[in-house]
């Protein structure tokens, strides 16, 4: 789905579903809190924090999702086209970094 689809299904599910768009600010809170589900996924799955038994069924795709959706509620609020931002980002990317990562040391 491309990231213009996305925020339209998101703008259509908030118009039936949820009466209106949170604030950009308690919008911001809410992606803060998602992205700390997802940290505390990853931490203790991947990292070298313990899991607890309470987290095990955590599903880190769900808490991802989240993340996204919270993600397409602010471009939509703020009127940021997403795509055209993102395909900016990737070519920025792409030119500033074509060589630096096969060239870095640390990754090899």
């Amino acid at each position: 789905m491309k990231l213009q689809n996305a925020q339209k299904t998101v703008d259509d599910w908030i118009k039936a579903h949820g009466v209106r768009y949170f604030n950009e600010l308690t919008n911001m809170a809410q992606l803060t809190e998602e992205v700390g589900e997802v940290a505390r996924i990853i931490a203790r799955r991947y990292g070298e924090q313990s899991e607890k038994e309470s987290d095990k069924d955590k599903d880190l795709g769900e808490e991802l999702a989240d993340v996204v959706f919270v993600v397409l509620c602010l471009a939509n609020q703020t009127g940021i086209d997403l795509q055209a931002a993102f395909d900016k980002k990737m070519d920025l990317k792409t030119n500033r970094d074509h060589d630096r990562h096969h060239n870095n040391e640390k990754l090899k």
